[in-house]
């Protein structure tokens, strides 16, 4: 991902960016290469005649980049988790729970911290805390779903579970990359 703040560099840079790659024998997807209008709310304007070609959201590398005031007031760029990808590492955990619960429930529970863990480690950045605690919710409901489905009888009532999570935690959603140091001075 490139940004520029003049639409002619990003042109220019478009035109030379296929050569400088054919240089090394590599080449631009044609369908995944493109400009994007996003421009910050700030420099659209109200009197701005139409929204309509500035994109207010785009998708990349498993993150939805949109435009956000900061504490002090500034337009940033920030990134959450993009929802297709939340939702197929919900429903892969889901499926993992479902065909490994029959497991101790301790090796369960050891199993679902490393794959947080690693789910952390990648999405673990500056201002994406709410879809990792959403993740952490996702994922203790389906494990206490498919716990209560060893039986005939579910055993696992909240209080149970919520004792059970007292005594061996699933870990926290921890922000593990700053991307702070990345950004420029408004």
């Amino acid at each position: 991902m490139l940004g520029f703040s003049h639409e002619e560099d990003a042109s220019r840079v478009l035109a030379v960016l296929p050569k400088r790659f054919g240089k090394y024998g590599l080449t631009l997807h044609p369908t995944k290469t493109r400009m994007i209008d996003f421009r910050s709310p700030r420099r659209r304007g109200p009197d701005a005649p139409s929204d309509s070609h500035c994109k207010r959201t785009f998708d990349l590398l498993g993150f939805t980049h949109y435009w956000a005031k900061s504490r002090r007031g500034y337009w940033l760029v920030k990134q959450k988790t993009a929802t297709d990808r939340f939702s197929r590492a919900v429903a892969r955990i889901e499926r993992w729970c479902r065909t490994h619960r029959h497991m101790p429930v301790k090796e369960q529970r050891d199993a679902l911290a490393l794959k947080l863990r690693g789910h952390y480690g990648y999405y673990g950045i500056t201002g994406n805390a709410w879809m990792l605690g959403r993740f952490l919710y996702a994922v203790t409901r389906r494990w206490r779903y498919w716990l209560n489905r060893r039986s005939q009888r579910g055993k696992w009532s909240w209080e149970r579970f919520a004792r059970f999570l007292r005594v061996r935690p699933l870990p926290p959603p921890v922000s593990t990359h700053s991307i702070l140091r990345y950004a420029a001075n408004p």
